[in-house]
């Protein structure tokens, strides 16, 4: 039987323990051209005592972002900035995940400061229903613009470069984003995607496949991690067939080899042991928990055999030393969602760790 505080093989590396620091969303990146600061340098070297830290979604290019104030990498100044991030995690002994999110059609043109002409692109002309935020507060989101086969390949290798500045700015290895209803979850839909070509219809799982890839060609499959949301509804998709689509995706995936299936699990929580038994590598599970956070009772998901490795949202933004914490059984800080996005130092990087 496993235990969560022990060391765990994620690809080419040993986690110190099976408990993981899911990617979180925290509108911080206020250097110059979307960079992270010397603020996020600190709130992640406090938190490097995780097994493994996912980084929140950074944009593999200037489209890819949907959100005010998120990171990039697919500039020299955001490689360079972000070295100072894995540096401070690398000074705590941690490892640390770079994760890549294009948003698609979540998003709104005013996003796109200096880039004149962008809107938001996605796999069909569908508009998701909800408002983006933006800085002129909250709006509508737009009807995408359909990407054509030529722009895939490009999107395709947007992702792949980005994993190579990832590595170049001292990330151990990067996440693909393909949940929680961004562009290669829209892909997946049923509603998002209308398209007739290669790249819809039964071929929906295809840019997963093509972009996972190609990142596994440019860093090695072994530092290349993916995220799903399997039938998760988020981003206004529906997945009619969720378990077949899956299913099939996960078969493809298989022989690549990759570091990891990092599952963020939905409602129809029957599906996750069959995602288990078909993946064949390492398995990190981000359990179900409506009205709740993951706490210390899922640590038995890895003393089970349900997950290699557990990751943890909320318990994490709110405990820099949550390994600790679990580890002694609390006590444990409550997040304050009031300053969960944007903002300074408090609600980041001001949160008590034990005596």
């Amino acid at each position: 039987m496993s235990n969560a505080f022990e060391p765990v093989q994620v690809g080419r590396y040993r986690a110190s323990t099976a408990i993981v620091m899911a990617p979180m969303t925290r509108s911080r990146a206020y250097g110059e051209g979307a960079s992270p600061t010397d603020l996020m340098a600190t709130y992640y070297g406090q938190r490097a005592g995780a097994g493994l830290i996912v980084t929140e979604g950074i944009q593999p290019s200037a489209v890819g972002q949907g959100y005010m104030n998120t990171p990039g990498l697919h500039s020299a100044e955001q490689v360079a900035a972000w070295q100072k991030v894995t540096d401070a995690v690398h000074e705590g002994d941690g490892l640390i995940f770079a994760q890549l999110m294009h948003t698609g059609r979540i998003g709104h043109p005013s996003l796109y400061a200096g880039d004149a002409g962008l809107s938001p692109v996605g796999a069909s002309p569908v508009k998701a229903a909800g408002q983006a935020f933006t800085p002129d507060g909250p709006q509508d989101h737009v009807e995408p613009r359909e990407l054509t086969g030529d722009e895939i390949r490009a999107t395709i290798a947007d992702f792949a470069d980005a994993a190579r500045n990832a590595i170049a700015a001292g990330f151990d290895g990067v996440e693909i984003h393909g949940a929680n209803g961004y562009l290669l979850h829209q892909f997946l839909s049923t509603n998002a995607n209308l398209r007739t070509d290669e790249w819809g219809g039964e071929g929906r799982i295809r840019l997963v496949v093509e972009v996972a890839r190609a990142v596994a060609d440019a860093i090695g499959a072994d530092r290349t991690g993916l995220r799903l949301s399997p039938g998760n509804g988020l981003g206004d998709l529906v997945e009619d067939g969720h378990r077949e689509t899956y299913a099939a995706l996960l078969d493809e995936l298989n022989p690549l080899g990759l570091a990891y299936l990092h599952v963020m699990e939905g409602p129809d929580t029957e599906f996750t042991p069959q995602l288990r038994e078909r993946w064949t590598g390492t398995f990190i599970l981000n359990p179900y928990t409506p009205g709740a956070y993951t706490g210390p009772e899922h640590l038995k998901l890895v003393e089970s055999g349900a997950a290699d490795l557990v990751s943890y949202g909320a318990l994490f933004l709110a405990n820099p030393d949550l390994v600790e914490r679990l580890r002694a059984g609390g006590p444990f800080n409550t997040p304050d969602y009031t300053k969960a996005y944007g903002g300074d130092h408090e609600g980041y990087t001001d949160y008590p760790v034990l005596a």
